[in-house]
């Protein structure tokens, strides 16, 4: 009997493989559209999944051990570094997501994606550990036959502790947040105030000297080449080096100290490092990049991407708010710093949506870009319920608007729910456009702890029962966010 062919069970014929002598795929049961994992073959490859015999093949349940059995035995299923290459994370908070993003993502092979990302704030929100976002993901790459390589994100790292489930979970990728090491303060300061900062700085963790550190700086001229619109220099004065060092001084030493933990218990694996310095109060200047870039290097630091405080707003949720020639000059001598120091890549956080900057992030980077993706995949997972059951998305609707202002506390958002167009007034086949509307869209973000702690259940017997209404709703929205960065191929 072909596992195709197995009575009572319908396979996902995309994830039907033969592999060295054995048979896997992913199969859903007709009676309770329960899935499994389907195994065929010698009792060596039985022995290593847990399940229960049925008929001439193993079936297994979705567990942890079977999933790291799988990915033992198909090696495209293990996550991998992606180094320079043109890249974009797909962030999941539902965890089943992915069939989805494999569909956008195939359209645009040149971009390295990333399909298991997760911070360490909304694994806490979803109630779900850096084992369960990587083995979801990998299920749904099993599910769709995808075999290129693609990464793993532990995204927004601020301790040891923070890094180390996610390195026993098999991540590839991690992206240190020392924003808490950020003194805000220090841009605008006085400069009394800011060299007494600068004095008291950790200098022993940072194994230097004030003395040292101006005589690699002041007074001197950095030549940064850009290929857009021509070389331009940079300056230190002693005021603009001891602003910049003030500013950062503690978040390089807790960034050096948290890549040479990850270092050390990574071994001899292989992985990406990624600097965030974006969730602070102020942009990032290109001299304070300049100065950030030398300093982590200085310090052993190796990383592929960096993502510094660009001028405007990127809120959750919704496109770039900011006059747009002032955001690509700064964004152009970012691009320029990162090209000279590394190369390395520009980070795009809180980049969902954010479709009036793409092209100009991918032209003035020549590829060199990170895109990272997070809550749009659940936003569109609510626009799919508003489409399959438009009574149940008007209760959490009005659920979201009653949540925001207690939600909103830790992020950047300006949503006024008053603005939100009552969900009560609209007619079914108006709800979903309720996802295109700022405000709405935006209260529908930042609450999604709160959906996922009163309506989980329901939410996710909805996005199983319509599994393909929601990943042609992401196919389409990836392929906005993709289209632009394959421009640069």
């Amino acid at each position: 009997m072909k596992i195709e062919q197995l009575p009572g069970f319908e396979i996902y014929g995309r994830s039907a493989v033969d592999h060295e002598g054995a048979t896997y795929c992913l199969a859903r049961r007709a009676t309770d559209s329960a899935r499994y994992l389907i195994v065929m073959g010698d009792a060596r490859t039985l022995a290593a999944f847990s399940g229960a015999p049925y008929r001439n093949a193993l079936l297994c349940p979705l567990t942890s051990s079977n999933a790291a059995a799988l990915r033992e035995r198909l090696p495209w299923l293990n996550p991998t570094p992606l180094g320079l290459r043109t890249s974009a994370g797909f962030g999941d908070r539902l965890g089943v997501a992915t069939p989805g993003h494999v569909l956008a993502a195939e359209r645009y092979p040149a971009i390295a994606p990333i399909f298991a990302q997760q911070s360490v704030r909304e694994n806490a929100r979803t109630g779900r550990t850096p084992q369960q976002v990587m083995d979801d993901a990998m299920w749904g790459l099993f599910q769709m036959d995808w075999r290129a390589p693609w990464g793993a994100d532990a995204d927004h790292l601020k301790t040891p502790a923070d890094a180390d489930t996610f390195i026993d979970a098999g991540f590839t990728f991690f992206t240190i947040d020392p924003g808490d090491h950020v003194d805000n303060a220090a841009h605008t300061a006085s400069p009394d105030v800011v060299s007494a900062k600068f004095a008291a700085l950790p200098w022993d963790a940072l194994d230097d000297t004030p003395e040292a550190l101006c005589t690699r700086y002041c007074r001197q001229t950095f030549a940064v080449g850009e290929f857009t619109v021509g070389d331009f220099t940079l300056a230190f004065d002693q005021a603009t080096l001891e602003r910049a060092a003030a500013k950062y001084g503690r978040a390089l030493a807790h960034t050096a100290r948290m890549y040479r933990h990850i270092a050390a218990r990574m071994g001899n694996r292989p992985f990406d490092l990624e600097v965030s310095v974006d969730e602070t109060e102020t942009p990032t200047s290109p001299e304070e990049h300049l100065f950030v870039a030398f300093e982590l290097r200085r310090l052993g630091v190796q990383w592929v991407s960096l993502a510094p405080r660009f001028v405007g707003r990127f809120e959750k949720g919704v496109d770039y708010i900011g006059d747009i020639p002032t955001f690509t000059d700064a964004f152009a001598r970012h691009a320029a710093v990162a090209r000279t120091v590394g190369p390395y890549k520009l980070s795009l956080h809180s980049g969902s949506d954010k479709f009036s900057i793409y092209g100009i992030a991918a032209r003035l980077t020549n590829g060199l870009v990170h895109l990272k993706t997070a809550g749009t995949s659940y936003l569109e997972a609510l626009r799919t319920v508003a489409q399959v059951a438009p009574d149940f998305f008007r209760e959490v609707c009005a659920f979201c608007i009653g949540r925001y202002e207690t939600d909103r506390a830790t992020y950047h958002v300006s949503a006024q729910p008053a603005k939100v167009p009552a969900p009560e007034t609209l007619t079914d086949a108006e709800l979903p456009g309720l996802l295109d509307q700022f405000d709405a869209r935006q209260v529908l973000h930042v609450t999604f702890g709160s959906v996922l702690d009163t309506y989980r259940d329901q939410l996710m017997t909805l996005l199983d029962k319509h599994a393909a209404v929601y990943e042609t709703v992401l196919d389409r929205h990836f392929q906005r966010h993709l289209a632009s960065f394959a421009s640069t191929d």
